[in-house]
Parts: C-alpha cells; structure tokens; sequence
C-alpha cells in the first residue's frame, strides 16, 4: 500500500521539467547586467505567468518582459514588451505579470536598461496545463440565486405578459386568462431549465475537451536484464500529436540523465547516464547496487526545448555490476530518517568536505535564493584540482522527503542548457554561451584554459512548497566525481 501510494503521488505531481516543481529560475547576463529571473508558471493555459527579476547591483533602472514562443516564426515577432513593477523596499527587484495564451515551449525576454546601456535575456519557459480551477464555492453559490433569480424574472415576465398585456389599465384578468398565463409560465419554465441543462452538458463537453490538454508526461518503464542491464521503455500517453519518444536533443552531452534513490531511506545515490538503443528505448549498464527497492527519474528534452521529467520504480536484486566511468557517478548521505535539518556540513569519500554556506534562519518555500556550497580538504584548506562536471561546476537534486519533488538544477539554474541554446533572442546569446560554458554567479566563466575551478559552487533555487527535503551536490576534483547529501526543514 506504502509503494502504491508513493506512485500516485508521483503520478499526481508529475509535471513538465522536475516533478512538482513547476518554477523556472535562471541566472545569466543582460549584457553588462547579472539577473537571476524567477517565472511561477500558471497551472493553467491560457494563464497569468508571474515573473521576477533581481538584479545582482544596483544598477538597473528599467526592466521590459516579453513572452514569445521558443521556436518557430513567433519567436521573431514579439509583442509590445510590459514594463516590470520596480519594488519600493528593495531597489533590484522587479515584478511582472505575462499572459502565456497556447500550450508549448515559450521564452521570456527580459531587456535591462541603466547606466552601463541596454541588454536582453531570454529565459525557456514550458507553458503546459497541469490542472483545471474548480470554481469556489461562495462564487458558485452566488451565481447559483442570480441564476434563479434570472429563472424566476422570465416567467414572470412571459406569464405577466399573458396575463395582462392587453388589458386596459385598472381591468383585472378573467380565470380563463389567469389559466393560459399559468401554463404558458409553465411552459417557459421547462423552457428555461431545459436551455440551461444544455448549457450545462455544452460546459461539460468543453471542459472534457480542455482535460484532453492537460499535460500527460511520458511514461516510463524499468526492466531489469540478466547481468545488470537496465532498460527503460518510454511510451506516449497520446498527450499530443507534436511529442515525440525520437525527437530527444542532448543535453551536456547526454540524451537522458538519470537519478537513481534507495528507498525508502534515500541514503544512496546514482547519477547515470543510459543510451538510446531504439526509438523510446534506453539502456544502461548498471554499477553494483544493493537489493532494494529504487525511485528513478529521468531528465529529458525534447528538439523544441520542452523538458521532461520521467519518473517510475523498481525492484532490484543485488547487482554485481560494472565499475562507474565516464560522468556516471554515486554517493551515499545518513538515512533521511536521522535527517538533521541543521547539517551545513558533508564528508566526501575521499576525506575531503563539503560546507553549506547557509544564511542564518529557516528555509522558506516560494523564495528563491542561492544555495552556495564549497569544498574544503581534510585540513581545512580550500580544495585544488577542481573540475567542470558535465560543462558545470557542479549539479544538484532537491528532492522532497516524499518524493513529490524533484529538481534537478545547475549553477544557472533549472533552465537545461539544450533549452536555453534554443532562444531566439540575438542579444543573449552572451548569456547562453556563458550559462553553457559552466558561468558560476560570480560572474567568473570557466574556460579549458583555466586550470582549476574555484572551490565554491552555487545554485539559484527556491523549494516549491514547505516539508523535509534532501539535496545531493555533486562535483568534480582530480577527476573524481564526489557527492555532498545535505538536509533541509522548508517553511511557509
């Protein structure tokens, strides 16, 4: 019953990119300007997105927004941007509101104007209907006695008409009178009702017809093979007729990223890396792995920039495996159960630390932040031989103690890098060039010529909702890909 329900839940929270985090954050420049731009998607399309834009100085005066489609002519021909609200308390933040009217992958351009000039940024932005809005219950009920006030009024009228419309002023009605107005009131009753129940089944009918559209995310399916090789099997729910299962695009060199957790304990990680063999079919050497039972998302993006999110689980029986290579990598952290929402501070395999760098105070949901970690050695000193992982200085999974989210974000942020690669906008491509050349939120870009990274990497995120969460930091030193578990309490 524990596993069925942990499906549903999964099911239920299944969204577009991550599970249950439908949020976007990204950080990049505007041309001499450093943002971290926040969308709150609607749950439903068309629907009001919510945008905010934090300037890293203060230094900007004006910011424009703009929704255009990510692909396609649309993207060339955008629409009179809107003037984002500046905060009165704070000076570097700014506000706005964009309609997103048609299913799809859509981009926000973001223009910032100040003393230095003028730079845009576009930020990739999965529009899709999650849900339907159920009509509250005061309104409903209000519209209910206007409806029958409205019902009462007309055979009033019509019987009123009947009755005495062609009476001389003073003259009172004979019964005969009385009794056609009576059943023409009548007959306008049912009249009435009967055009509002067909009403009724026309609002229904649409209503199904917009349940057809709300988003279906691929479904995904485990097998295990004789000498650990696992298969996924991606197959379409027939959400619409554009989604492929081939139409995938590489991101950081990888069709599909995947997170592997034990559960229900969570204190073990992979992070693999599966091929495509056959159209909605991928496969993946597994390293050795204990029996248990295992949560597995995978990260996906589709040639249009529209990200998925895959989710299922599986049973395992002790796997000898193969030996980790490549970008594949796993670590293991305390059992969520023995959590401590405190812990700032993480033992890597290789003796050396991971330190969270937290800001004073409780974690609260729909707030984004940077989470800043760095990397210590045993002694204390700051960790060498720090390396791109994956083009990034490092990647990093918030996953919720019940697992109905999971991000998987980067130093940019959540957008993936063959989304952001994408956007139309000419006057960022500064910005996506950086974000996918491994750019941290210093503003420092890390190049083949550099020899070591600095040891402190950050990612823009903000928790989706209140409860237990553990984060899993992975970077990479000397060519070793270490893995820092982290646990955090989120309030309202």
């Amino acid at each position: 019953m524990s596993r069925l329900l942990g499906l549903l839940l999964l099911a239920s929270a299944s969204a577009w990119a991550h599970v249950g985090s439908p949020d976007v954050f990204y950080e990049g420049t505007a041309g001499p300007y450093r943002l971290l731009v926040t969308i709150r998607t609607p749950s439903v399309i068309p629907g009001v997105a919510e945008i905010e834009v934090r300037s890293a100085a203060n230094d900007v005066d004006v910011v424009h927004i703009v929704p255009t489609p990510l692909t396609g002519p649309g993207a060339k021909f955008a629409p009179v941007p809107d003037l984002a609200v500046r905060s009165k308390d704070d000076r570097q933040f700014f506000t706005g509101s964009l309609w997103m009217m048609t299913s799809g992958s859509w981009q926000v351009r973001v223009t910032a104007e100040g003393a230095k000039g003028k730079g845009d940024l576009s930020v990739p932005v999965p529009a899709l209907s999650s849900g339907t809005k159920t009509m509250q219950a005061p309104i409903g009920i209000l519209l209910g006695a206007l409806g029958l006030v409205l019902l009462v009024g007309a055979v009033s009228i019509v019987g009123a008409g009947v009755r005495e419309g062609q009476l001389e002023p003073g003259e009172m009605p004979d019964p005969a009178r009385v009794r056609r107005a009576r059943w023409v009131m009548a007959a306008t009753a049912v009249f009435v009702l009967a055009l509002a129940a067909l009403g009724g089944l026309w609002w229904k009918s649409e209503a199904g017809d917009y349940d057809r559209h709300i988003f279906k995310p691929l479904q995904m399916s485990a097998t295990l093979e004789n000498g650990g090789r696992l298969l996924l099997h991606l197959t379409d729910p027939g959400w619409a007729s554009w989604r492929k299962v081939d139409d995938l695009v590489p991101d950081h060199n990888h069709l599909m990223h995947l997170y592997v957790l034990s559960l229900p304990e969570m204190d073990r990680v992979w992070h693999l890396h599966p091929d495509q063999i056959e159209s909605g079919m991928f496969a993946k050497d597994l390293p050795p792995m204990p029996a248990g039972h295992y949560a597995l998302y995978g990260d996906i993006v589709h040639a249009n920039g529209l990200p998925e999110t895959l989710v299922t689980e599986m049973d395992l029986p002790a796997v000898a495996g193969k030996p980790l290579e490549g970008d594949d990598a796993a670590g293991a952290g305390p059992p969520i159960s023995k959590a401590d929402p405190n812990q700032t501070t993480a033992q890597l395999a290789d003796g050396s630390r991971m330190i969270w760098e937290r800001e004073p105070g409780p974690l609260h949901a729909k707030r984004a932040m940077y989470f800043r970690f760095r990397l210590e050695d045993a002694d204390g000193k700051p960790a060498q031989n720090v390396e791109l992982y994956m083009g990034m200085p490092g990647h990093a999974a918030f996953v919720r103690a019940d697992r109905s989210v999971f991000a998987h974000v980067h130093p940019s942020g959540s957008v993936p890098m063959a989304s952001l690669s994408l956007t139309q906008n000419a006057g960022d491509g500064g910005a996506a060039m950086a974000a996918m050349a491994g750019m941290d939120h210093s503003g420092m870009a890390n190049s083949a010529m550099m020899q070591a990274l600095p040891p402190v990497v950050s990612f823009p995120y903000g928790f989706p909702k209140p409860g237990d969460y553990r984060i899993y930091v992975q970077v990479k030193r000397g060519g070793k890909i270490e893995t820092g578990v982290f646990d955090a309490r989120v309030e309202n």
